[in-house]
C-alpha cells in the first residue's frame, strides 16, 4: 500500500494515536539529498516524525522540525502540512560514521550537544516556536521529550528506518501515542509494558504490517475508534517566481556582484531543483 498515516482514539477518549508508513516518502527525500546510510536513517526518522506531528494540524496549518547539533550532519529539517505533504533537507548528507554495535550511529551523526526546534504556523499571526535540548539524539526520544515537556502532553514516539545497501530505503515508519486528560495510571502502565515488548518497528514493517495493524497490536484489548486516514507524499512548494523573489530580497551589496554574472543559479535546499536567471531578470528588466 502507498505511504499513509492513520489516526485513532480510544473509545473512552483517554488516548489518541497515529501510525504511518513512510518508506517511499523517506526514499524520495534521501535520494534528493544524497545521504549516506547513517544520514538516511537520521533524516528518515525526522521526516517520519514530522509526518506524525502533522497529523495534529488542521486546514492550512504548517509545522517544521529542525535539529541542530555538533555532529557531522550539523542540521536536519523537515516540514509538513495538514494534508500529509512533507519535504526535508540536511546540511551535510555524508556522516562518514560506521555502525556501532551493529546499529547505525544516529546519535553520533547528529551529535549529543544540540537542540530540537519546533515551529508551528497555526494561522494566528506569528508562528509558535518551541525548543528543547536533545536528550538522546536518536530523534524519537527527543520528539517525545518535546511533546511531554513543552506541550505538557505525555507522549511516546516510535520511529524506524532501514536502508538497503544500495542506498534506497527498505522500510520506514513510526507511531505517536499521547495520553489525554482522564487517562488512568494502570492503563498507561499496561500500554508502556506493551510498547517495551514490541519488536523493532523495522521488523514489523518488513513483516508487512500496515500502520493499522501496528496500532491494532499496540492497542490489543483496548476499544478504539478510527479517526482519519491520510496519504503521505513528498511535495516541495518551491517555484521559479519564488526563487527570483528570494534573490530580489538580497542586500544590494550581495545582489550587485550577481548582476555581473552571465547566469545566476539557485538550488532549492529541499527538492534540489535548480532555477537559472539572467542578470536582466534579477534586475527586473528581463
Amino acid at each position: 500500500m502507498a505511504d499513509h498515516l492513520v489516526r485513532i482514539m480510544t473509545k473512552d477518549g483517554s488516548l489518541r494515536a497515529c501510525a504511518a508508513e513512510t518508506t517511499t516518502l523517506v526514499d524520495a527525500i534521501c535520494q534528493r539529498q544524497g545521504t549516506d546510510l547513517t544520514a538516511s536513517v537520521a533524516l528518515g526518522r525526522l521526516v517520519t516524525g514530522a509526518a506524525l506531528f502533522g497529523s495534529l494540524l488542521k486546514g492550512e496549518q504548517r509545522l517544521a522540525l529542525q535539529i541542530e547539533a555538533n555532529g557531522p550532519l550539523q542540521k536536519l529539517s523537515a516540514e509538513t502540512d495538514a494534508y500529509g505533504r512533507v519535504r526535508a533537507s540536511i546540511r551535510q548528507p555524508i556522516s562518514n560514521l560506521p555502525p556501532r554495535n551493529e546499529r547505525f550511529d544516529v546519535a553520533g551523526a547528529i551529535g549529543k550537544a544540540g537542540f530540537l526546534h519546533v515551529s508551528k504556523d497555526l494561522g494566528f499571526g506569528d508562528p509558535y516556536r518551541g525548543m528543547v535540548q536533545l536528550v538522546s539524539s536518536e530523534v524519537a526520544e527527543d520528539l517525545a521529550w518535546y511533546l511531554t515537556t513543552s506541550e505538557q502532553i505525555p507522549s511516546s514516539v516510535g520511529l524506524g528506518v532501514l536502508p538497503r545497501e544500495d542506498g534506497h530505503i527498505a522500510v520506514a515508519g513510526g507511531f505517536l501515542i499521547q495520553a489525554l486528560p482522564g487517562a488512568k495510571d494502570e492503563q498507561l502502565a499496561g500500554l508502556e509494558e506493551r510498547l517495551h515488548a514490541l519488536p523493532p518497528l523495522t521488523t514489523l514493517l518488513r513483516e508487512g504490517l500496515s500502520p493499522e495493524a501496528i496500532l491494532a497490536r499496540i492497542f490489543s484489548g483496548i476499544e478504539t475508534i478510527p479517526q482519519a486516514t491520510l496519504p503521505l507524499l513528498f511535495d516541495c512548494s518551491c517555484s521559479r517566481p519564488q526563487a527570483l523573489a528570494i534573490l530580489a530580497l538580497l542586500p544590494e551589496e550581495e545582489r550587485q556582484p550577481l548582476l555581473a554574472e552571465k547566469e545566476i543559479t539557485v538550488t532549492c535546499e529541499f527538492c534540489r531543483e535548480r532555477y537559472s536567471f539572467t542578470p536582466e531578470e534579477l534586475s527586473g528588466k528581463g
